[in-house]
């Protein structure tokens, strides 16, 4: 498999201006074309684990809320998060709010699923288009392949919905303008990060690093000084004004190395240990078969791998959730970069190195597909109809749009584009929902089985009355009338 021009084929007139325009225009089209199936596939996933109940209200439930009252030009006031819980003082994620046009027309949780998919389907664009325009087609699709089928994407994919599927776009976009020396662009490209999460605002700094060092200081430290400033101003002022306790929840997962310096080894051996941690970057690297190591521009990944690794909370870790997605964009902008300064490179065995590193690049993709959510697809059980789950809607729809529900996680996001949803749990909301559905088959993550049943009877003590109780799903309303 030849993926790497020559010198001589570099020089022919096969290059000249208007060549390369059909080129670029190839290029892009095959680049959409990646997009569009990679977008057909996250779609159906998500589309069908939501159908199927399979999606929960931590995490789809409590951005539906918060993107429903954008759309009706409200704060983000997050039932499942707690009563007047403002989704803003848990993590500073305003770029939903882009969302809010669409939800007014679609007002559906679905309209969330479909707008992940399209967010993280894009970000093959920029990648695919650079790889082609280099190095041909063949080593794009390979790109577009990998990237699009990585581990890091199809757990997000295959998980909710999550802010940092804005970030995978933007971050793909800016690694590929600085892979081309295109500083503003990338700079451009990389400023609404600051909008999606917090701890982003560090990735930002760390672009601003980058171009610094590459003799561009003034623009570099702008954008570095941007993005601390950013994360310090969100984590220390923005969020805390918006959170009923007046502070960041989350440093408390994290160790501080000014209050206690002598565990400071500790702390930077904890940064390695256990050897999940270890696991996760060797996965992260052999998705481009280990060529992203020989890109500077790889060292992106450190401010959201330091983040994670530093946290005492082991979810952080491994390789589930979304947490890696924003990984998944650098690493591959790595590999592209290092694709195109070893077709250009003298050494020997520089063609050799670039076709090893993607074979083993599309052999991770394969060996690991079957370990991650996207190899559901190829299961009879994702488009079989799960009798359960029709029963499951029959009774959802007893209850009455614009009323107080509170429900199960996995019910939850079956009802949040129509009712305030408070999750159920030990106890009731303070103001009593109208309605109570609960899952009593499905093990809660939240409660156990006792607590469940513990609950149960408080609601019944308090005058709940079963409206249904049929395959597992109890359906319970306050006797007084509905609110």
């Amino acid at each position: 498999m030849t993926v790497l021009s020559t010198p001589a084929e570099l020089a022919s007139p096969a290059c000249s201006e208007k060549p390369m325009e059909v080129a670029r225009s190839g290029a892009a089209w095959l680049a959409w074309s990646l997009a569009a199936l990679l977008f057909a596939l996250y779609a159906t996933l998500s589309i069908r684990d939501q159908q199927q109940m399979l999606t929960t209200g931590y995490d789809l439930g409590i951005f539906d809320e918060a993107v429903r009252a954008y759309a009706h030009g409200h704060p983000p006031i997050v039932a499942l998060k707690g009563a007047n819980a403002n989704l803003l003082g848990d993590h500073f994620s305003p770029i939903w709010a882009i969302l809010a046009p669409v939800y007014c027309l679609f007002p559906t949780a679905y309209t969330l699923l479909i707008a992940q998919a399209a967010l993280m389907a894009v970000a093959v664009v920029p990648l695919v288009r650079w790889a082609a325009d280099q190095l041909g087609a063949r080593v794009a699709v390979a790109v577009g392949i990998g990237y699009g089928l990585s581990w890091g994407i199809a757990s997000a994919a295959g998980f909710d919905v999550h802010e940092i599927a804005f970030a995978v776009p933007l971050l793909a976009f800016s690694a590929t303008a600085l892979g081309q020396r295109r500083w503003r662009a990338a700079v451009i490209w990389a400023l609404p990060l600051l909008l999606v999460k917090e701890d982003l605002g560090f990735t930002l700094a760390a672009i601003g690093i980058f171009i610094a060092a590459q003799r561009k200081r003034r623009l570099g430290l702008a954008t570095m000084l941007a993005g601390i400033l950013g994360s310090a101003l969100e984590m220390w002022v923005l969020i805390p004004l918006a959170n009923s306790q007046g502070n960041y929840t989350y440093t408390s997962s994290l160790p501080n190395p000014l209050s206690e310096p002598w565990a400071i080894p500790e702390i930077l051996l904890h940064t390695v240990t256990p050897s999940t941690k270890a696991v996760t970057v060797l996965l992260m690297l052999a998705c481009t078969g280990f060529l992203a190591l020989r890109s500077p521009s790889t060292l992106l990944v450190l401010p959201t791998l330091g983040w994670r690794f530093l946290s005492h909370d082991h979810v952080y870790w491994g390789t589930n959730y979304q947490y890696s997605a924003v990984l998944m964009p650098i690493a591959f902008a790595g590999l592209v970069h290092t694709l195109v300064r070893l077709r250009t490179s003298r050494q020997p065995h520089a063609g050799a190195l670039a076709r090893t590193g993607l074979v083993i690049s599309l052999a991770c993709t394969v060996v690991l597909l079957p370990h991650y959510p996207l190899w559901a697809l190829t299961s009879s059980n994702v488009w079989a109809n799960n009798p359960r789950t029709a029963v499951a809607r029959q009774i959802i729809a007893l209850i009455p749009d614009g009323v107080t529900v509170s429900a199960s996680n996995w019910l939850a996001p079956q009802l949040t584009d129509r009712d305030t949803v408070f999750l159920f749990g030990t106890g009731t909301p303070v103001d009593h929902p109208a309605w109570v559905i609960i899952d009593t088959k499905q093990r809660d993550a939240f409660f156990t089985d006792g607590q469940v049943a513990q609950a149960i009877d408080q609601l019944r003590a308090e005058g709940y009355r079963t409206v249904a109780d049929q395959a597992g799903y109890l359906l319970l309303k306050e006797e007084g009338g509905a609110r």
